[in-house]
């Protein structure tokens, strides 16, 4: 029982960061569209907003991600914790502006970007904390970070009808006071014997501890180098990046949907409580999926998990384009159990399995690069098809192209499988 009770704990606090990072997430990123809107904002203003926030997180992530993974001051605790503080003041700052567009826009956008920067960092740092002893589960918590989602969705749509946009800033500021706290304390044990370090993750790499994961080891085929530069990244991951074309176009669907959920909700005749709804649906059935992610990856490769999880994304935007009346749109957001319920730590894991631990950081970024990217052209795209042609044809322009992103990911994964095995066989004699 002494063995496990640090395990317990370690998750526990874990758990809590990821929770209140996806209640402030539902505010500003599920709840964006609402917000905008109510602030005088246009659907095409709405789009070129969020494009703009998603273009400056993905050249940031992989530029941080290159800092972080350097020896130096800057590591992903002080990284989330500077994070979270901006995101804080900014929130300050929108409560005292309503309805100034030319105020809001840029602080909206600068939080909406900085809470997706250090997402990955998220994910990197509980890696970290693993590398130094102590064993988060990570499924179990990034679940649970979505149950937090999902709880603060089911009620923030009822809350936003009976007193206005305002208490998304209220629930976000809340949110991301404790996350400050949680951050500051969250402090890894340090391997030579004192109580408590921060140092850089690389100076821990490769002392004792666990993998990258409780369940599964890296290739020890990787070179352990870091690649910072983008050109040798690609030239050692080649099969990796290509996924990530293909990642692009199913999150293009994905941030569709997000984005302009009301839009599509009101179009089926619901409201702001049916988003609700819709939310905590959606990020309620991560949980189980996301809890249990590790016992999957025993029976089936990460590899294949991300060609299934593409595919559901595909099955969740096709269902709307046939919706007719809000049960169809519920069945859709159910299609979330196999779609980024799936991907997140499926992704989580390959680029812990496949990438040498010096490139682990920038993995991460690069695939939540991807997803902003997705986002990016999505929000460029939709806003305008919306304004001047409707609903159904967006829609139909998000399926698509999200079945291209599942030939791309589909063929990008069995060539990656087949230049692992090469890989392997030069530098051991056998395929392992």
């Amino acid at each position: 029982m002494e063995n496990r009770r640090p395990d317990v704990m370690w998750t526990i606090r874990y758990t809590l960061l990821n929770a209140t990072y996806f209640v402030a997430f539902c505010t500003i990123h599920a709840c964006a569209a609402v917000y905008l809107l109510a602030n005088g904002f246009s659907n095409t203003e709405v789009g070129i907003l969020l494009a703009i926030a998603n273009i400056l997180s993905a050249v940031f992530q992989p530029l941080v991600a290159g800092v972080i993974d350097k020896p130096g001051f800057l590591t992903n605790r002080r990284f989330i914790l500077v994070s979270v503080l901006v995101i804080l003041a900014g929130s300050c700052i929108l409560l005292l502006v309503p309805n100034n567009k030319w105020v809001i826009f840029p602080v909206f956008a600068l939080i909406y970007m900085i809470q997706f920067v250090y997402q990955p960092v998220m994910t990197a740092l509980c890696f970290e904390y693993q590398k130094a002893g102590c064993r988060i589960f990570y499924g179990l918590a990034r679940g649970l970070g979505s149950a937090s989602f999902a709880i603060t969705a089911a009620f923030i749509g009822g809350l936003v009808e009976s007193r206005g946009v305002t208490i998304l800033l209220f629930v976000n500021i809340a949110a991301m006071a404790l996350s400050a706290i949680l951050i500051y304390t969250f402090k890894k044990p340090d391997l030579s014997g004192s109580s408590s370090t921060d140092s850089n993750p690389v100076s821990s790499r490769g002392k004792t501890g666990t993998s990258a994961s409780s369940e599964t080891e890296n290739d020890p085929q990787v070179p352990q180098e870091a690649h910072n530069n983008i050109r040798d990244f690609i030239r050692t991951y080649p099969y990796f990046m290509l996924f990530l074309v293909g990642t692009i176009c199913f999150y293009f669907a994905h941030n569709m949907i997000n984005d302009f959920m009301i839009q599509i909700i009101r179009n089926l005749g619901g409201g702001e409580r049916e988003l609700g709804y819709a939310n905590f649906l959606q990020a309620i059935l991560e949980l189980p999926v996301m809890a249990m992610i590790a016992l999957v990856l025993k029976k089936i490769s990460s590899r294949a998990l991300l060609v299934f999880s593409g595919f559901a994304f595909f099955i969740k935007i096709l269902i709307l384009v046939f919706a007719s009346n809000m049960a169809m749109m519920y069945l859709s957001q159910s299609v979330q159990l196999f779609a980024y319920a799936v991907f997140i730590p499926a992704a989580a894991y390959y680029v812990s399995e496949h990438m040498g631990e010096l490139d682990q950081v920038k993995g991460q970024a690069y695939v939540t690069s991807a997803i902003t990217i997705g986002g990016v052209f999505s929000n460029f795209i939709s806003g305008v098809i919306l304004d001047n042609l409707g609903i159904r044809p967006m829609l139909l322009t998000g399926t698509i192209v999200c079945a291209i992103g599942v030939i791309i990911g589909f063929f990008a994964m069995k060539k990656d499988t087949a230049f692992s095995g090469q890989k392997n066989t030069s530098s051991t004699g056998k395929i392992e």
